[in-house]
């Protein structure tokens, strides 16, 4: 596969899932802000700003509008939905011959009808706009494991949904780690990451931070868990690889993806919310890491070899896989 068909997929997932992520949070919040008057609006919205990676100074006071503005609608802010879905969307473009026709007519139907979910959100609020990204986001995570061949073109498209899964999901455990653990806070994480029915069959409607981070964290079969999507990725990414050796050899990404799943899984039971600030720190750095690798490896610059003149040496000149 063409470097840049496989970057173009790793990136259609990522953005994707961050779109459809973002959609979840926020939906949460607003439901919130406008259902709890004694909540703080301008407190909120910075805590969510900060979680979601933007910058929360950029304004002296955050309500429901503001803050949907900002991450939801605004084209021009980078990482908001409307950016990631166009950032996807150009993505799927450029790698028209490695992706299905729905796929691209989803990606495509969901970019043009951004402006008329915005315009229903602005007349009856911002849960219009965030169910429709979800809805799409959904049909088009269907249409992919459904019309896509499973080869390594979809590998690379799971290895970018899981990875960005991870950090998600770890942005959202984030947000909480310091709440007392009868708080009620805890349910917005389970219901932020479409969870909260599951984990009600799981542990009997028991609900407690000490199952809910448990869950979120370590559950083996729940899809938007650490672990699931940790085990998922490292899974393709080895699939991709195909460079068997006697001695166990792997590349950075996958030996940090296996270290990171291997750390969770062989973890002493009661061990889990010991320290567990600084252990989400680390998973989440490990995210970044394992991107820049995945993209070092497999899409960075590579040297050919270009003939300036039939009569003069071969010169090395430096060209992009793109």
């Amino acid at each position: 596969m063409l470097a840049r068909n496989a970057e173009s997929l790793y990136w259609i997932g990522r953005y994707v899932e961050r779109a459809d992520d973002i959609a979840r949070i926020l939906d949460v919040v607003v439901h919130q802000l406008l259902e709890e008057p004694t909540t703080d609006p301008n407190r909120a919205a910075r805590l969510v700003l900060q979680v979601l990676g933007f910058d929360p100074t950029t304004s002296d006071g955050w309500d429901v509008w503001s803050l949907a503005e900002y991450v939801a609608y605004d084209r021009g802010v980078t990482g908001s939905i409307a950016d990631l879905i166009a950032s996807a969307r150009e993505n799927a473009r450029g790698a028209r011959e490695v992706t299905s026709s729905e796929m691209w007519e989803c990606l495509n139907s969901t970019y043009n009808g951004l402006s008329d979910a915005e315009r229903r959100a602005r007349r009856l609020g911002p849960h219009e706009f965030l169910a429709y990204v979800k809805d799409r986001a959904a049909m088009f995570a269907g249409l992919a494991d459904a019309t896509l061949s499973h080869d390594d073109g979809y590998r690379y498209l799971l290895v970018g949904r899981s990875v960005e899964r991870v950090d998600m999901t770890v942005r959202m455990l984030l947000s909480r780690a310091g709440d007392r653990n009868s708080s009620p806070s805890w349910v917005s994480v389970l219901v932020s990451a479409g969870a909260h029915d599951t984990y009600l069959r799981t542990y009997r409607g028991l609900l407690d931070a000490d199952h809910v981070v448990e869950f979120m964290v370590l559950d083996r079969l729940f899809p938007r868990s650490v672990f699931h999507a940790l085990r998922v990725a490292e899974i393709n990414l080895a699939e991709l690889e195909k460079r068997p050796s006697r001695v166990g050899e792997q590349s950075k990404a996958l030996l940090m993806l296996g270290r990171a799943r291997s750390s969770l899984e062989f973890l002493e039971p009661g061990l889990l919310l010991v320290d567990l600030e600084s252990r989400l720190l680390d998973i989440q750095a490990m995210c970044r890491e394992v991107s820049e690798a995945i993209s070092a490896d497999n899409f960075h610059v590579s040297q050919y070899v270009s003939w300036a003149d039939a009569n003069a040496r071969p010169s090395i000149a430096t060209q992009e896989s793109r």
